[in-house]
């Protein structure tokens, strides 16, 4: 694989369509980090890599992984692809195509070509009130630079430089945390004709070259025990497709939807014995609804040097050599053909059963249609069309790129069914696309939200009428219980997800041995869910861990408002009768006393206890006594602050703020005291970092299907160090010690949290840390040979309210840029006022 390594940093603008010297595009990217797919999304129109810095870090972005920090790579570069008639003239601008380091698309200089990040998250960032999401990026690019920039393409088949359509792309994509959206991310192209030219038969489309398998510098890290490390695959043992329809069942209904969508994985799951390194799948969906005179395609090939080995199906009719055999398309035309000839190639795996008797399909060679039917290194185009574009006029490409997990469910039939005896259909039933599809779904109705009519013109999506029971009136049968569920939207898009409660703002200190953490939740509790239209808040949860993965924390205080779940009793609940729980918000205990207290004062019966009414004894109405329910609780009711849960309110005799508020409503910082709450954590140790959130979560919608939802534990987390003494929190700074001591090379000190535990795909010599432990705010550490040369200097600048403050590590490389060896050495801290503490350690290399 080609990888697209250098910039070349030659000024441009653009005036008036001529390229003049000035400033240069300044390329870079957004890594999404907030779900479960995590990749970089770029400000010239591709996905992945190459390893541009990120924007806002200026950090090389080095994979794309699914899931998150699995080390498991997915992509390895996507790009856009427009193509239109203008004049005589058949052009293509993309992104990013095969193997090659062509980029036709490119932002625009200094200040206006960066990345725009906004966060519905945290409303202290600029464009708080215009995110859509928990992570969005938006970026401006253009086809329109034919000089002066870096890997401009060059059409090899008409042998030209680039030609531009004159289009103008906003990229706008979105990604959110929750259980149901974490493994997608929304994608919108809005591409404008800013050109003179009218663009006839325009098609739009996404190239992509997936690549799955293990990233094996991981391997080399942290390699799996009692197994060898495994030789990379690179993406050169793939699988490719495309699910047009998918089926699952909607409550009583099952239903059939239209997911147009294109996926890649590793043929085998990479699996290794029993285990499993990639298992999963990852592909893009189209969102918009083709239209009557819209052709979708799907287009896969197979890019090899060598012309025999390049292959892609082909239509009999549409049969086309492609510039390099008949797989890889070469040169703007070809290109072209592929994004308008509207075909669905057959999966991949069905390469080798194509017969020479086939009406459709040209027949691979026999020869070797088996290397490429197995597993090889797939790439594809998925493409709509075509649109006329008059000058001025915009055309919206809406995907998702989802993920889905446990696609391979048996590691030992690929090479049974696949490479060995050739059996696709065989091998397919040992394929789970359900989890693919269910997100792909839940990425349409994000997108389009099924049953709002978002334009108000009476439609609100399609739906189906699932018949639940039946009576026989006059020797017919007649629908007497009927389920209607909308599945789609009205083709507004709406970019909306439902989502808890905005998490609480949070604060940590240090304590000694323990950490203190403060938190308001102001928002949390008073912000209406945007479906519902109520407040949906439910509780918080506190965690732990020892880095910011989610899998990582655990939690350590909850607390969850009391309320409870109605279950009635249904006769005609099928295959049996039984309870059913009622499709509402929980119910308060003071709701359900005064619903079904006793008389004459039901809202004042103290004896009423909801949890005394089970199945095997339910309420039985006195005016309804076919009615028959219990009651459970919803969560934990934790709700007696320092009692049921060791969470505390800071201002326990605060009461609800005034309105308008008053002086004394807020902390000294701004916040209504009402809704301060603190909790202490401790015996904790002081030589390790520990990250800690506080989560807020809802009651969930049963009507929606949703559970409960709550906001990330990974985002938003605060790294801390634990004070060792009191003396140091009292400003007292008589202790400052360093550790390990002596620091061993053959110690794992990253297995002991010591060093590099949230980068574990870095080796270890990128990771190796001593620490210095009880440090004053300001203070400036030397480091001196045994000589009493300085080795280096450290200025160590933090602020108080950091509750890492007290902390700070060294590389263990020199001022000169050189790993030291093996030796005694001291060092020195200088604190503001002049005083000094000093020590030694040891370093055995």
């Amino acid at each position: 694989m080609l990888l697209i390594t250098r910039l070349i940093f030659i000024s441009i603008t653009l005036i008036s369509g001529t390229v003049l010297a000035a400033e240069v595009p300044v390329y870079c990217s957004g890594l999404y980090s907030v779900g479960q797919l995590s990749f970089a999304i770029t400000n010239f129109g591709t996905l992945g890599r190459p390893p541009f810095r990120d924007c806002f870090t200026n950090k090389k972005i080095l994979m794309a992984e699914f899931p998150r920090k699995s080390r498991t790579v997915h992509l390895y570069k996507a790009g856009l692809w427009v193509g239109a008639v203008v004049g005589r003239d058949t052009l293509v601008s993309t992104a990013s195509e095969s193997n090659i380091s062509n980029r036709e698309f490119n932002p625009d200089v200094p200040p206006f070509g960066d990345i725009t990040y906004r966060s519905s998250v945290d409303p202290s960032l600029p464009g708080f009130e215009k995110a859509v999401s928990e992570q969005d990026f938006i970026a401006i690019y253009t086809d329109t630079f034919t000089s002066g920039v870096p890997d401009l393409g060059f059409d090899a088949t008409d042998f030209r430089r680039h030609r531009p359509l004159g289009i103008e792309v906003t990229q706008s994509s979105y990604a959110w945390s929750f259980g149901y959206t974490e493994d997608f991310v929304l994608i919108d192209y809005f591409i404008k004709n800013i050109g003179e030219d009218v663009l006839e038969d325009v098609y739009i489309g996404i190239y992509m070259d997936g690549d799955v398998h293990e990233d094996v510098l991981y391997q080399f890290v942290n390699p799996t025990p009692n197994l060898p490390v495994k030789e990379p695959t690179d993406g050169l043992d793939d699988l490719g497709g495309f699910i047009r329809n998918f089926t699952r069942k909607e409550g009583e209904c099952e239903i059939t939807y239209n997911l147009n969508l294109a996926w890649t994985a590793d043929n085998n799951g990479d699996s290794w014995g029993p285990d499993w390194f990639a298992p999963n799948v990852v592909g893009l969906r189209y969102l918009g609804k083709p239209g009557y005179d819209e052709k979708l395609g799907f287009n896969w090939w197979i890019f090899n040097l060598n012309s025999r080995f390049d292959f892609g199906p082909q239509h009999r009719r549409n049969f086309r050599y492609m510039g390099n055999g008949a797989g890889t398309p070469i040169g703007d035309r070809n290109k072209y053909h592929l994004l308008s000839n509207g075909e669905i190639d057959y999966d991949q795996a069905w390469a080798a059963s194509i017969s020479p008797y086939n009406r459709t399909w040209v027949q691979p060679d026999p020869s070797i249609a088996r290397i490429w039917s197995s597993g090889n290194d797939i790439q594809w185009l998925l493409s709509i069309g075509p649109y006329t574009m008059q000058p001025g006029s915009k055309i919206s490409f809406p995907l998702a790129y989802v993920g889905g997990e446990q696609l391979h469910t048996n590691a030992f039939v690929w090479k049974r069914y696949l490479a060995a005896n050739n059996d696709p259909a065989r091998f397919y039933t040992y394929l789970d696309f359900s989890d693919l599809g269910n997100n792909a779904i839940w990425a349409g109705w994000v997108y389009d939200n099924p049953g709002v009519d978002t334009d108000g013109d009476g439609y609100f999506g399609d739906f189906a009428v699932c018949v639940l029971d039946t009576v026989l009136i006059d020797s017919v049968w007649v629908t007497s219980v009927a389920e209607t569920t909308y599945y789609t939207g009205d083709g507004v898009p709406d970019w909306k997800a439902a989502s808890p409660p905005p998490a609480p703002k949070v604060w940590l200190s240090q304590a000694v041995n323990g950490l203190k953490i403060r938190f308001n939740g102001g928002r949390s509790e008073t912000t209406r869910d945007i479906f519902s239209g109520i407040i949906d808040f439910e509780g918080y949860n506190v965690y732990i861990g020892r880095d910011d993965r989610e899998s990582s924390f655990s939690r350590v205080a909850s607390y969850d408002r009391e309320n409870f779940r109605k279950f009635i009793f249904d006769p005609n609940l099928r295959p049996r009768p039984g309870y059913v729980m009622e499709i509402s918000a929980p119910y308060t205990l003071e709701e359900l006393r005064c619903a079904y207290g006793r008389f004459p004062d039901p809202c004042g019966d103290s004896l009423f206890d909801p949890l005394n009414y089970r199945p095997g004894n339910p309420y039985i109405h006195p005016f309804y006594p076919d009615s028959a329910f219990y009651f459970a609780k919803h969560g934990s009711n934790a709700d007696q602050f320092g009692s049921t849960t060791p969470i505390v309110k800071k201002f326990p005799n605060q009461l609800l703020p005034s309105i308008p508020p008053v002086p004394d409503d807020y902390t000294d910082d701004g916040y209504f005291k009402y809704y301060e709450y603190e909790f202490e954590i401790n015996n904790l140790l002081a030589t390790v970092p520990y990250y800690m959130n506080v989560t807020a979560f809802d009651f969930g919608s049963p009507e929606a299907g949703l559970e409960p939802l709550e906001t990330s534990k990974a985002l938003g987390t605060i790294e801390a160090f634990v004070s060792g003494s009191a003396e140091a929190l009292s400003g007292k700074f008589k202790d400052i010690y360093v550790y390990p001591n002596p620091y061993r090379n053959d110690v794992d000190y990253r297995g002991q949290g010591f060093e590099g535990l949230t980068d574990d795909f870095l080796p270890r010599d990128k990771v190796r840390a001593i620490h210095f432990a009880n440090l004053p705010p300001k203070c400036t550490i030397r480091i001196f040979s045994l000589d009493g040369d300085l080795i280096r200097e450290l200025s160590h600048d933090v602020s108080p309210a950091d509750p890492t403050f007290s902390h700070a590590q060294w590389d263990l490389i020199t001022r000169n840029r050189q790993l030291i060896v093996s030796s005694l050495y001291y060092w020195s801290v200088e604190m503001p006022d002049g005083s000094t503490q000093i020590g030694k350690f040891v370093v055995i290399m």
